[in-house]
């Protein structure tokens, strides 16, 4: 690995400008933009040290994500260590988030890899965790590989650094928990991915070639995922499934099952996050939720599993039919948790601005919006996404209903669940909502609710 971090050098461009994500400083390139907070889409990238703010969601759910399965025990026994690798870490930010935001009770139980092939990318989070360390120091030792020690790879403060191609990466260790955050599709990483995880364990992916995902690309589209989309208010969702129908036929080749702990379209990308066991039997029953969402004519849509080709023709798949999140992790996600965990507080902020960080009392306004955006509606929707459930664009009702406008989404919401259903709020850029409810008592309930506002 490149020594461009070490004692008395740094790497070129260093220091540049300094941003706070959670409670985590962030060093920019000077020539990137200082982000605006809560960004939308893709942004333009600026080199091999840029980094994405409208990630930052996805990393703060990341972190609360970890930190679950450590707090409550779900996927290692008590007190014993989680191997973690962040297999295409870039300039760090996420594993930096990971030891600085997860209480310190829990910290010398993580075992943090952070790999990437570029150079500069590692070597300026390299100087940012040196710069910046965590608040405790980590006392455990890096763990040997199957291969030893190599010259790729270094140990500073509990963060092991290496230098390699992310397949290579993935496949030296039996980790439990493998992050993969790729530009563009995830697909030619998978089968590594997959492989290098131990029995159990927890892989959460990125993908933003959601061109090809929601069927925008249908070229894209068949020839990454083997499948065909219907661009319309359920692209979203239909993308979802799409790269967890992706995961889930992988790992079944593997003899592996997939168990979706959240899977969400958040602006410009799919991010799924998912509980991968070992087990052959249920890896044969794979094909129990893989079908195809058909658009209908007194419905919405229905999952059928094996379509006629009539059905084909204005249908989406295959894709994911099962549920998307679970229910005990995903209600834990809440936006009090996220404030405890990632919100920095006024000593730490006093500090911080201390050492160069220009942060305005709008700057932490905005930070702590964003924090709650991150996992809002997820813990309110969390029974219904672990479970069948019938999504819903706000905007599509009216003509469904054949009134002249759409009622408020909270409001329809509330009258559903006062006549005895579940309903709630999906976290989308669209108006969209989750409900147990016939659709045929929906539509009474949007024709009711929008008489009742007139």
């Amino acid at each position: 690995m490149a020594e461009g971090n070490s004692e008395g050098s740094h790497p070129d461009g260093w220091p540049g400008q300094l941003w706070l994500e959670g409670r985590t400083v962030v060093h920019l390139l000077e020539e990137q933009e200082r982000p605006t907070h809560m960004p939308r889409g893709p942004a333009k990238r600026t080199g091999p040290g840029f980094l994405n703010p409208a990630m930052a969601p996805a990393r703060t759910r990341s972190v609360l994500l970890l930190n679950d399965a450590l707090e409550h025990d779900w996927l290692v026994n008590e007190d014993k260590s989680i191997r973690v690798l962040d297999a295409l870490c870039a300039t760090g930010v996420r594993i930096r988030r990971w030891r600085n935001e997860i209480p310190s009770q829990s910290q010398n139980r993580l075992r943090i890899t952070a790999n990437d092939l570029d150079a500069f990318a590692l070597n300026w989070a390299r100087q940012s965790h040196s710069t910046h360390p965590p608040h405790q120091t980590i006392e455990h030792e890096p763990e040997d590989d199957r291969y030893g020690k190599t010259s790729n790879q270094v140990f500073e403060n509990g963060l092991d650094f290496r230098q390699m191609d992310a397949r290579i990466a993935m496949l030296e260790t039996g980790y439990q928990w493998i992050d993969l955050d790729p530009f563009g599709s995830p697909v030619q990483f998978l089968d590594a991915a997959l492989q290098g995880l131990s029995r159990t364990g927890v892989l959460e992916i990125t993908a933003t070639d959601t061109a090809a995902l929601t069927g925008s690309s249908a070229s894209s589209q068949a020839r990454r995922y083997g499948a065909k989309g219907i661009v319309d208010v359920y692209a979203h969702d239909d993308a979802v499934r799409l790269l967890l129908a992706t995961v889930a036929t992988s790992a079944a080749r593997l003899d592996k099952t997939v168990i979706p702990l959240l899977a969400l379209f958040d602006g410009h990308h799919v991010r799924v996050s998912c509980l991968i066991k070992t087990s052959r039997e249920k890896a044969s029953q794979v094909g129990e939720n893989i079908g195809w969402r058909i658009r209908e004519d007194d419905v919405p849509y229905r999952f059928v599993q094996h379509p006629t080709p009539e059905q084909v023709k204005r249908g989406s798949g295959p894709m994911w039919t099962g549920p998307l999140w679970n229910k005990e992790v995903a209600e834990r996600m809440t936006v009090e948790k996220a404030l405890e965990l990632c919100q920095p507080s006024s000593k730490e902020l006093e500090s911080l601005r201390r050492s160069g960080l220009e942060w305005s009392d709008d700057d932490v306004e905005y930070s702590t919006r964003e924090l709650k955006r991150s996992v809002r509606y997820i813990s309110d929707a969390a029974d219904l996404m672990s479970r069948e459930h019938l999504l819903l664009n706000l905007d599509a009702l009216p003509k469904w209903a054949g009134v002249g406008g759409a009622p408020k989404l909270e409001k329809l919401i509330v009258s559903l669940v006062e006549s005895g259903y579940a309903a709630a709020r999906l976290p989308d850029i669209e108006p969209l909502m989750v409900t147990d409810a016939p659709f045929e008592t929906v539509l009474e309930h949007v024709r009711n609710t929008t008489n009742s506002t007139k």
